[in-house]
């Protein structure tokens, strides 16, 4: 028979009454994973789902599988017969597949449906024993074998398998809400962008860059930003806001020192009003306590206390070399380093104040027609749909 993909997901399981809305959820992301590779049949079973997809297919689909959040591993597994004959002789021709003299191998067994007349220890014995009777050149390790062959034993049909690839783990993209994610081209927020999507949440980007001071290419390098963290769920919509005129106010007529602050509050102050334009509910930042020095506590909350709205900060906790580590493993860090500034990295203080007193930003913003600049930033705000 020609392999499926048997697919795996971890935390679902543990949701209780609310379980089904989790896994039906999941089936549609990964029907949404593996558009333009139809046809397929997925079918659900008791806690995994099974994939029949044409071989020459296969291994594209796994891979696509292996970026969907809720999956914790996908195997290429073959049916059998659920009689022990049958699964005796597919677990030969499954050691065969990758055989060579000495090998060692192991047996293990999940017997699912519990009708299934023989225990998974004597199923574990009885297709080791046949193993050995066939005439290969084969010894059994049951503490480190060459290869594990594993059984899944169900009402209908037995699966065997020898290869378990990780998937993301976390929660099905979409069932625990929207969040509108402030990306820049660093390092930091599109790794911010994957934690949030990891817990589930649906997000929409906001990106602000400040022509003529920002080109083309770092409005590209952020849109190919959002085309990897699509590739993880689903579309997202990247606002594009034009903070030129804001950044330059700031830079003229407030103290130096604080310009990083009186811009994250701007950029804040507009965030949330496009949040609440678009009927989402909270905001995700890459920032990490104490990092640099715009990302103080007494930075922090400066800037949180202008919007009402909830601000999450999935790496607070985060040093640079952990976030490095995802940023590389999740394919962002190549694009993020690419040397195309965005307006935060612009015009950086010599000495930006690391404890300001929320009473002398209010008294700097005043030096400036911050509502009008506001109010023209986000009406100018272009909107794009980004694909994975």
């Amino acid at each position: 028979m020609d392999a499926i993909l048997l697919i795996r997901y971890g935390e679902i399981a543990l949701k209780g009454k609310n379980r089904p809305f989790f896994e039906k959820k999941l089936e549609q992301n990964i029907k949404t994973a593996l558009r333009g590779l139809e046809p397929f049949k997925l079918i659900f079973q008791r806690g995994r789902f099974f994939l029949h997809i044409g071989g020459e297919r296969l291994f594209s689909a796994q891979e696509r599988l292996r970026r969907v959040f809720g999956i914790v591993s996908v195997s290429p597994a073959y049916p059998a017969e659920p009689e022990l004959a049958a699964i005796c002789q597919e677990a030969l021709a499954l050691l065969r597949n990758s055989y060579f003299p000495g090998v060692s191998f192991k047996i293990e067994t999940n017997r699912v449906n519990k009708r299934f007349p023989y225990p998974s220890p004597e199923v574990n014995s009885q297709v080791g024993a046949f193993i050995l009777k066939s005439g290969l050149d084969v010894k059994v390790d049951v503490h480190q074998p060459q290869i594990l062959i594993q059984i899944e034993i169900r009402e209908r049909v037995a699966y065997l398998f020898c290869e378990r690839y990780p998937g993301p783990g976390g929660l099905p993209v979409g069932v625990t809400g929207r969040g509108l994610l402030l990306l820049s081209g660093g390092i930091d927020s599109p790794v911010a962008g994957y934690m949030a999507l990891k817990r589930g949440v649906t997000l929409e980007a906001l990106h602000f860059y400040s022509p003529p001071f920002t080109g083309e290419a770092a409005v590209n390098k952020v849109n190919d930003l959002c085309r990897v963290l699509a590739s993880y769920g689903e579309k997202i919509k990247l606002h594009l806001a034009h903070f030129t005129e804001i950044q330059t106010q700031i830079r003229l007529h407030c103290p130096e020192s604080m310009t990083i602050t009186l811009m994250r509050r701007a950029m804040f102050r507009i965030a949330e009003k496009l949040a609440a334009r678009r009927g989402i509910e909270v905001l995700f930042t890459g920032e990490s306590l104490g990092q640099v020095a715009s990302q103080t506590l007494e930075n922090l909350t400066g800037i949180d206390r202008v919007v009402s709205i909830p601000v999450l900060r999935p790496l607070i906790g985060f040093d640079k070399e952990e976030i490095v580590n995802i940023s590389r493993q999740i394919n962002t860090y190549s694009i993020s380093t690419l040397p195309f500034e965005d307006c935060c990295t612009l015009f950086v203080p010599k000495h930006p104040v690391t404890r300001p007193k929320p009473e002398e930003l209010e008294k700097a913003e005043k030096k400036i027609p911050l509502d009008e600049l506001l109010a023209s930033c986000l009406e100018k705000i272009e909107t794009r749909t980004v694909n994975p």
